[in-house]
């Protein structure tokens, strides 16, 4: 098949002669359809945010943005995509449009698109209601944390924000809604530069994957876009999984949870619902919601980044990892998994396909990241901690670090001081004397190897003083 098919605006649109390393935003932008702007070309910035639909688990359709210049556009086959274009007319403003307008929230109007659509994005929410995350509407001001303005004007882009209602009954994209999404269609694309496969379902993707054990795996692309973009890189054979609906499971049973390696951060955010109090402490610190509408877990773990921030927070509670070959399955405890510097236990022909977290959960927990902004930002360290008390002694306790080695590691000498041990001030400050001496931290543009130590150390000792009740001693 060298033509497939994808609705932009409504329209179905027929695209021939794709490579496997064309963006949406490039192929976008190449139509006519430029409100789609190009800023950073590695997911910072905003200004080339999409719609896309997809599933509610209802039957139904969720809107929601994208960047789409991580966006591979053969992975949108059969998929639907709106532009800022498609949001409203000069002659008939979506609200939010007029919003932004009215209230001065577009100056150079380069961001304005980007951030038309992620506004968009939240305004069309389902569960947003009034009085939700301190505004009168509910909207979540953190959609549009992907969203970068270099005009520094925030302020009327939030009051335009602040004053959106919700959607009438005869809204044209809030029927969308209404109806099923579209699924991704299976593909493959063969040309000088690669090829690119969407297999049906599993077993297809795993015997493509032993017959290309150096295929590249693309689910939501945040990092294989950027690769694409700054660093050039192509790959010969591209092997597309986001779609597949058995790496897209979320269950619960009597001792672990088993989340999908397919599943986006704010499904799993939603899907959970804060029952995992750990991870509902990271999820709004991971990058920002366009990154998290497309980022997986499978992905962030897979990349073996001594810096992604999901590792901490996994190994903190004590994950392993169900890894899937031809061959079959076999488990791997996450401390394992990493064997050095974007090294992993995994072999040819495998890839992850779910995390089991153990239940029952420690009741204390905290995630601490440490980056030079508040949100989307790399960590220059980040710490995941949860803990038992028996009483007022320590039962159990797991510390996960990352920024501070080659790997994402456990604390295991700040685990061990503690475990068994009074949870009280004194043998807290020893432990997080210890906890600054864990790992090899070296000095970077980020942070400097002495300040990423006495980040650890302060991060356990913040844990002690806002999670626990604090004993002196």
């Amino acid at each position: 098949m060298d033509s497939f098919t994808l609705t932009v605006n409504g329209q179905p649109r027929e695209v021939q002669g794709a490579r496997p390393h064309t963006t949406l935003l490039n192929w976008l932008r190449d139509g006519g359809l430029t409100g789609c702007k190009e800023g950073c070309a590695e997911g910072e910035c905003g200004a080339c945010a999409v719609l896309v639909s997809r599933p509610d688990g209802r039957g139904g359709t969720r809107l929601e943005s994208v960047n789409a210049c991580l966006v591979m556009l053969p992975a949108m086959n059969g998929q639907e995509v709106i532009t800022a274009e498609g949001i409203g007319s000069p002659g008939h403003l979506h609200p939010v449009q007029h919003e932004m307008a009215v209230r001065g929230g577009s100056q150079c109007g380069y961001c304005t698109p980007g951030f038309v659509v992620s506004m968009a994005a939240e305004y069309y929410r389902p569960e947003r209601k009034d009085g939700e995350h301190h505004a009168p509407n509910g909207f979540d001001i953190h959609a549009l944390s992907g969203n970068l303005c270099r005009c520094t004007g925030y302020r009327p882009i939030q009051d335009a924000a602040h004053a959106l209602g919700t959607p009438p009954a005869d809204d044209t994209l809030g029927t969308l809604r209404t109806r099923p999404a579209p699924a991704p269609q299976p593909l493959h694309l063969s040309g000088p530069d690669g090829d690119f496969h969407r297999p049906a379902d599993l077993p297809e993707a795993l015997e493509l994957l032993a017959e290309h054990p150096g295929a590249t795996l693309l689910a939501g692309g945040t990092d294989w876009g950027v690769e694409v973009n700054i660093r050039h890189a192509r790959a010969g054979v591209t092997i597309a999984v986001d779609g597949l609906a058995e790496l897209r499971e979320l269950e619960w049973h009597d001792d672990h949870v088993r989340i999908g390696a397919g599943l986006n951060l704010t499904e799993i955010e939603r899907r959970l619902d804060g029952r995992i109090p750990l991870m509902a402490e990271w999820f709004p610190q991971f990058a920002s919601r366009l990154i998290r509408n497309s980022a997986t877990l499978g992905g962030n773990i897979g990349t073996a980044s001594p810096i992604g921030d999901s590792p901490p927070t996994l190994l903190a509670l004590d994950a392993s990892l169900v890894l899937a070959s031809r061959e079959g399955e076999r488990e791997v405890p996450l401390a394992e998994f990493f064997e050095g510097y974007r090294q992993t236990k995994l072999k040819d022909g495998e890839l992850i396909r779910a995390v089991k977290i153990p239940l029952p959960l420690a009741p204390i927990t905290g995630f601490y990241k440490y980056a030079k902004r508040r949100f989307d930002d790399i960590s220059s360290v980040a710490v995941g901690i949860a803990m038992e008390l028996d009483g007022n002694t320590v039962g159990r306790i797991r510390i996960g670090l990352g920024g501070v080695a080659a790997t994402p590691i456990r604390a295991l000498k700040a685990e061990q001081a503690l475990t068994g041990q009074p949870w009280t001030e004194r043998n807290v400050r020893e432990a997080a004397r210890l906890l600054g001496q864990e790992g090899t931290p070296l000095s970077d543009h980020r942070a400097s190897a002495k300040y990423r130590a006495a980040m650890l150390e302060q991060a356990l000792l913040k844990f002690f003083f806002e999670k626990t009740e604090v004993v002196r001693g």
